[in-house]
C-alpha cells in the first residue's frame, strides 16, 4: 500500500470520527470523548491536510473555520418560496384557524397538528446534493435571500454531509439559526469589555453573526440551528407526515426541537401553548411563540397557500419581551454587599406579561456605553426571571431637555463615600460596618463560623434584631440584654442565655478572624491570615499604604485598594472603636522572621481523613509554617498529606511525582517544628 493511500485512509477515519463526535455533542447532547481527545483528533487531521492539501475536501470538519476574505452575500433565488406565517394572537383566533382548515378539508373530524416552539432566530435554507451541503441562504423576502454558505459552514450543529446512505439526490432542509441565552450573555459581555457595540437580543445577535463578511468571526459566535422542514423535488419519497419528516431529518444529522409534540384539535393545541409558555423562561434559548402545522402532508397540499403564507400553518405568539418606553428618572440603590446600582424609573409599559416601571442600568460603564439620559426613549427587555433592563436608546427621539446621569459621591442610604476601585465596574458604599442597607449582611458575616463564630445567631434572629432596631451595627451585639431578647418571638430563657454566651465568647478573637469578620471586600480567610502574619496588629494594617499592603502574598492592587479604602472611612473607624469600647479585644500576632517560616512559598494539599486532628487544624499548622494550603493537586504542589481513604488527589499526586506524606510522617514533621 502506498503512503498516499495510507494517509488518505487515515484522513477519512479522522473525518468520520470527528463528524460522529460533532453529531453526538451538538445534536444528541451525548459527548462520547473528552474535549482533549476531540482536540487531538482535530489537530491530527489539520496536520495531515496541511501536508497533503490535495486531499482537502469541502465537507472536511477543518473547513468549518471559513475562508479568509470578505463574503459578498450573492443573491439566491429560493427554489421554493420561504413564506411567512399568519399569526394568532388569541385562543379564539386559533380556533378560527382550525375551523377554516376543517372547512377546506370538508371534514368534521379533528385535525392532527405538529406543535413546534417558534425559535426567535433567523430562518435559513440549506441545499444538499448527494448528501453534501452546496448552498445556504437567508430567507430574505421569501423569494430571494443572501448566500451565507461560508458562514453556515462554521456552525457545528450544521452537518456538512448528511448521515446515512438512503438519501435523496437533491434535498433542501430549512431551519432556524439562533443563539442560546448563555452564549448571548457571554458574547455581549465580551463586546462590552472591548468597548464594542452589544446586541439588543439573541435574535439580533444571531442575525448579526450570520451576516459577518468574514466567516472566521461567525465561527467564534455561539450559533446553533434547529431544523423545521424539508423539501425534495420528488415529494413522493417523503413520509406521509410532517412529524415523520422531521424525525428523518434528525437521522440525517440535524437537531430538531425536543419540545415538539403532536396535538389533535384546537383544545390540545391550546394545552401545548400553555405548557410551552410555562417552560419558556427555563429553556436555554428564546422562543416567541408556538407554530401549529397540519401534520398530514397530503392535507397540506390540499390546503395550499395564499399569496404570502401557507393555509396549513399558523403561529400563536407569546407576550412580547421587548417594548419602548421613556426613562423618566434614575435612582440609586445600595445592595447588601454595598454595590451602588442605578435603577431606571420608567413610564409604565406592559412587557413580558407584566407591567414594568423599573429596570436596571447595571453601572456607570453601562450608562456610558448606552449613552442613555433621563428623558430618552429606550428599549426595555424582560426575559424570564431576569430583572428588566434597558438595552438600547432611540437617540432619534431624544428630547432637548434630556439630562446626563451622574453617579452620587455619597451613599444615598448612609452618606458614606462612594468609592470605585480602578478597573472595577461597580461603585460601592464604603460604610460596610455602618450602612443600614448592608446591616444584615455585615452582621451575618461577622457572626459566621469562619469569622467570630457566634453560634445561634442565624438569619432569622438577625432579621428580627435589625427590624426591631435592637442592633444597628455589629458593635450593638455586645450591648444586648437578656430582658430584651426574651421578648422576641420564640426566644426562651435558655436560647437567650446561649446566644449571650456565644456573643461573649467572641470578644477575644484571633486577629485574622476579626479582620475577616469586618467584611472587607475581597478579603477572604487566606488573605486575612496573610495580613495578620505580615503586620501583626490591626493598627499596622489600618495604617498601611497600598504599596505596603501589596507586599503581602496574594494581595494585588485591587485588594489593596479595598483594604486601604475601608480603613480610611470614618464610619468604619467609629464602629471598630465601638467594638473596642464594648470589650472586643482582638489578639496580636508575633510577626515571624522569614527564617521561622520554613514552608514559605510552598503549596500543600490535604486529602483523606486524619485521625489525630481535623483538616482545619492541620491547615492552620501548615499556614503557621508559611505554607499555602490548596484544594487541588498540580505540578506546582510541594507536598500532599494523605490521610485515611485518600482518593483522586492522592492518585494525581503519585502520577505527577509530587511528594506524599502519610499521617504518621506528617505527625513527625510537625513534631520536628514543635507543632504537636
Amino acid at each position: 500500500m502506498s503512503q498516499t493511500s495510507s494517509v488518505e485512509r487515515r484522513i477519512q477515519e479522522l473525518r468520520q470520527a470527528i463528524d460522529d463526535h460533532n453529531y453526538r455533542y451538538y445534536v444528541l447532547d451525548e459527548p462520547a470523548v473528552p474535549d482533549a481527545e476531540y482536540d487531538r483528533l482535530m489537530r491530527e487531521l489539520q496536520s495531515l491536510e496541511a501536508d497533503h492539501p490535495e486531499l482537502v475536501t469541502a465537507d472536511s470538519p477543518t473547513q468549518r473555520v471559513g475562508a479568509t476574505g470578505d463574503n459578498t452575500f450573492a443573491e439566491v433565488v429560493h427554489r421554493l418560496p420561504m413564506l411567512s406565517l399568519d399569526n394568532a394572537f388569541s385562543d379564539d383566533e386559533l380556533r378560527d384557524f382550525d375551523r377554516r382548515v376543517r372547512d377546506r378539508l370538508s371534514t368534521d373530524d379533528p385535525v392532527e397538528y405538529v406543535c413546534e416552539p417558534k425559535l426567535d432566530g433567523l430562518a435559513v435554507s440549506l441545499h444538499y446534493e448527494k448528501g453534501l451541503l452546496t448552498q445556504a441562504a437567508t430567507r430574505g423576502d421569501g423569494y430571494t435571500g443572501e448566500d451565507i454558505t461560508a458562514n453556515i459552514r462554521t456552525i457545528e450543529s450544521v452537518p456538512l454531509r448528511l448521515r446515512g446512505t438512503d438519501l435523496p439526490d437533491v434535498v433542501e432542509v430549512r431551519g432556524e439559526v439562533y443563539m442560546p441565552r448563555a452564549g448571548f450573555e457571554e458574547l455581549n459581555r465580551k463586546l462590552a469589555d472591548q468597548g464594542e457595540k452589544t446586541f439588543v437580543n439573541p435574535r439580533n445577535a444571531a442575525a448579526g453573526s450570520l451576516r459577518q463578511k468574514n466567516p472566521k468571526i461567525t465561527a467564534r459566535r455561539p450559533l446553533e440551528i434547529c431544523a423545521y422542514s424539508v423539501a425534495v423535488p420528488d415529494e413522493g419519497i417523503l413520509p406521509d407526515t410532517h412529524y415523520a419528516c422531521l424525525r428523518m431529518v434528525r437521522d440525517w444529522g440535524f437537531r430538531i426541537n425536543p419540545e415538539m409534540r403532536l396535538a389533535t384539535g384546537p383544545d390540545e393545541c391550546l394545552e401545548a401553548y400553555e405548557s410551552l409558555l410555562e417552560k419558556r423562561d427555563s429553556l436555554a434559548y428564546e422562543i416567541d411563540g408556538i407554530v401549529f402545522k397540519v401534520n398530514q402532508l397530503d392535507f397540506q397540499q390540499q390546503l395550499g397557500f395564499v399569496s404570502r403564507a401557507p393555509r396549513w400553518a399558523i403561529a400563536q405568539k407569546f407576550p412580547a419581551q421587548e417594548e419602548l418606553t421613556v426613562l423618566e428618572a434614575v435612582e440609586w440603590q445600595v445592595g447588601r454587599t454595598g454595590a451602588v446600582t442605578p435603577v431606571a424609573r420608567l413610564k409604565p409599559v406592559f412587557v413580558g406579561g407584566v407591567t414594568v416601571s423599573n429596570a436596571t442600568l447595571h453601572n456607570m460603564d453601562e450608562i456610558r456605553r448606552l449613552d442613555v439620559r433621563i428623558g430618552d426613549t429606550v428599549f426595555v427587555r424582560r426575559a424570564g426571571d431576569v430583572i428588566p433592563q434597558v438595552v438600547k436608546v432611540v437617540t432619534d427621539k431624544r428630547p432637548g431637555h434630556a439630562t446626563e446621569i451622574e453617579r452620587p459621591e455619597q451613599c444615598p442610604v448612609c452618606g458614606s463615600e462612594v468609592v470605585q476601585i480602578e478597573d472595577e465596574a461597580v461603585a460601592r458604599c464604603s460604610g460596610g460596618l455602618y450602612c443600614p442597607a448592608q446591616r444584615k449582611e455585615a452582621i451575618r458575616h461577622y457572626a459566621s463560623r469562619k469569622a467570630l463564630d457566634i453560634e445561634g445567631l442565624g438569619e432569622k434572629w438577625i432579621d428580627m434584631l435589625v427590624e426591631k432596631e435592637m442592633v444597628n451595627t455589629v458593635a450593638d451585639l455586645y450591648q444586648l440584654r437578656k430582658a430584651d431578647l426574651v421578648r422576641l418571638d420564640r426566644m426562651g430563657d435558655k436560647s437567650a442565655d446561649n446566644l449571650l454566651k456565644a456573643i461573649d465568647d467572641s470578644r477575644t478573637p484571633e486577629l485574622w478572624r476579626f479582620l475577616y469578620a469586618l467584611g472587607i471586600r475581597e478579603v477572604g480567610e487566606a488573605t486575612a491570615k496573610g495580613l495578620a502574619m505580615h503586620f501583626g496588629t490591626l493598627e499596622k494594617i489600618a495604617e498601611a499604604s497600598e504599596d505596603d499592603l501589596e507586599e503581602v502574598p496574594d494581595v494585588g492592587p485591587i485588594v489593596a485598594g479595598h483594604i486601604h479604602s475601608f480603613f480610611r472611612q470614618p464610619h468604619n473607624q467609629e464602629t471598630i472603636e465601638e467594638l473596642r469600647q464594648r470589650g472586643v479585644k482582638w489578639q496580636s500576632v508575633e510577626v515571624a522572621e522569614p527564617a521561622a517560616l520554613p514552608l514559605k512559598g510552598e503549596t500543600w494539599v490535604l486529602t483523606g481523613t486524619l485521625s489525630d486532628m481535623t483538616r482545619d487544624e492541620a491547615k492552620e499548622k501548615l499556614e503557621s509554617l508559611g505554607a499555602k494550603v490548596a484544594g487541588s493537586v498540580s505540578k506546582k504542589t510541594s507536598c500532599v498529606v494523605a490521610g485515611e481513604a485518600a482518593g483522586s488527589k492522592l492518585a494525581k499526586a503519585e502520577s505527577l511525582g509530587v511528594k506524599v506524606m502519610d499521617e504518621g510522617e506528617f505527625g513527625e514533621f510537625l513534631a520536628d517544628h514543635n507543632l504537636t
